[in-house]
């Protein structure tokens, strides 16, 4: 299987299934110096993993991280970084009645006609758990680019189905299960998970992602975009369906008049275009919205076949999130993190002697 890397100079490349003896990543490209240690990742795995309310799944995960390379004294080497992550709470017999058919909206059926054999134990290598690595590496890319350009990477969750979650106070967003930034709506998501869970079905949701400040000039036209590059990590984030930068499809229905970010000598007037232009980041906040799909692991029964084609009933048992996008928060903001920390690196590489006279502006946030 090919495709388990991301990055150009700052890379990840993930191994690991669901249910085996453990998941992780070795991360290459990272600057030698970084002071690291477990206590800089854990509170980002704590954040994304499993069991941490009654509305997610009850698998329960310690999530612990080892360093097991690239870390020398307490400081990064410039040599690749290995983290593993144990799997403590594997229930493979769940998945016992699935090994022969096909869950619908799930990667059974690609995964058996690509390889000819598959994991169905937690769904093997096409699971969700998988993003646990990648929210490790991501912690070393949060405090490197915090370190240099002040960077902060934060999202919350703005909508739970058909409830819109307005953003209140950011402060809000660690405080409840949902990563939303109003606390006042809390009590409607939770009755709405409540009964989705009685009748075992499921709903999506939508994640903002916001990066600020982010240096001008990252990004490489024209086919590494930053933006490019930031649609195809979101996009290799587990149930997600759609991506928007910026005003995103809002884009549809303005006028020129409207989305084009006018320039005053004190910064833009707004940030439509998400911040970035042509390709390349702007200087304002960095936006992106995620659209992630309905859990496809439901108890209410669904049509599919067997593996000789045959008709059948599945109906998925376990512990599975009425809605997966509950704990994507963290995902998302790993994903950002890696495109910006890669492409700061290349952009250090290639231009960072550049210099012009035009003063530069931010303006209008995210």
């Amino acid at each position: 299987m090919s495709g388990n890397t991301i990055g150009h100079l700052f890379t990840v490349t993930s191994f690991g299934e669901s249910h085996g003896t453990a998941i992780g990543c070795v991360v290459d490209g990272c600057p030698p110096g970084l002071e690291l240690a477990e206590s800089d990742i854990q509170p980002d795995l704590d954040r994304r993993r499993p069991g941490t309310s009654r509305h997610v799944t009850q698998r329960q995960e310690s999530d612990r991280v080892e360093i097991l390379s690239g870390v020398f004294e307490g400081r990064t080497t410039g040599t690749p970084i290995a983290l593993l992550i144990r799997n403590e709470d594997a229930r493979s017999k769940d998945y016992a009645d699935i090994a022969r058919t096909f869950r619908p909206g799930h990667a059974d059926y690609t995964y058996w006609h690509k390889y000819g054999v598959r994991d169905p134990r937690g769904g093997g290598r096409s699971s969700a758990r998988l993003t646990a690595a990648v929210v490790a590496a991501a912690a070393i890319a949060r405090k490197w680019l915090a370190a240099q350009y002040g960077t902060v990477v934060r999202g919350r969750m703005s909508q739970l189905g058909d409830i819109v979650v307005p953003l209140t106070d950011w402060a809000e967003v660690q405080r409840n299960a949902f990563f939303a930034a109003d606390a006042a709506v809390v009590p409607r998501l939770e009755a709405l998970m409540d009964s989705l869970r009685r009748a075992g079905d499921s709903c999506g949701a939508r994640i903002d992602v916001v990066a600020d400040p982010v240096p001008v000039g990252l990004g490489e036209p024209l086919f590494d975009k930053l933006d490019a590059d930031i649609a195809h990590a979101m996009m290799g984030i587990n149930a997600v369906k759609g991506v928007e930068i910026g005003a995103g499809f809002a884009c549809v229905t303005q006028k020129g008049s409207e989305h084009g970010d006018e320039l005053t000598p004190g910064g833009f007037v707004g940030n439509q275009a998400g911040g970035v232009l042509g390709g390349i980041s702007t200087g304002q906040p960095v936006t992106v919205s995620i659209a992630v799909k309905p859990t496809s692991s439901i108890r209410i029964e669904r049509r599919s076949i067997d593996l000789d084609g045959a008709p059948t009933v599945v109906q998925t048992q376990g512990r599975h999130d009425p809605c997966v996008g509950i704990r994507a928060t963290p995902i998302a903001e790993a994903m950002l993190l890696l495109v910006l920390m890669d492409h700061a690196l290349r952009h250090r590489a290639q231009c960072a002697d550049v210099r012009v006279a035009t003063p530069r502006i931010a303006g209008a946030g995210g």
